[in-house]
């Protein structure tokens, strides 16, 4: 009955769209520049772009988990994940140190203040979306422990 629960939860959360990525520019950790639309744009890779913050349990529950099994997606799919931190200038300073903790793999960029999230419309963290050739094709709005599963199905798709 709770497995049940969940994925009933789950199919709630998980959407599908078909739009394309607004052009917005984005900083590394390193202070570079990154325009998303125009830097991740090899042909026919996926790339999972969550958006989190420091403060985001949840948040960095989802990026813990989709660390456990990252590598072994890779095997099988052309993919990238891109996490982008909506953490504002007060609490920015916090997401290096978290990333260097967690040792997470992921391109790590900083949405400061919040253009790609408002481009989005994104009202809530944790966001994921897919993308694929610049199209937004797949979006999921929350995290619930175990929904990695219904991605990677989701991602074989496309």
């Amino acid at each position: 009955m709770k497995n049940i629960f969940f994925l009933l939860l789950l199919s709630c959360f998980l959407t599908t769209a078909q739009s394309t990525l607004p052009e917005v520019t984005l900083t590394n950790l390193e202070g570079k520049s990154v325009v998303l639309n125009r830097d991740f744009v090899e042909k026919d890779k996926l790339y999972i772009i969550s958006f989190w913050a420091t403060w985001c349990g949840p948040c960095i529950n989802e990026l813990d988990e989709l660390n456990d099994v990252i590598e072994d997606w890779k095997k099988e799919l052309n993919l990238e994940v891109i996490a982008v931190s909506t953490d504002d200038a007060r609490t920015q300073k916090r997401v290096k140190p978290l990333v260097n903790g967690k040792g997470w793999p992921y391109t790590i960029l900083l949405d400061t203040n919040q253009d790609l999230k408002r481009a989005l419309t994104i009202v809530n963290i944790p966001y994921t979306i897919v993308v694929k050739n610049g199209q937004i094709v797949h979006i999921q709005n929350g995290y619930v422990p175990g929904s990695e599963a219904a991605l990677l199905a989701k991602l074989k798709q496309l």
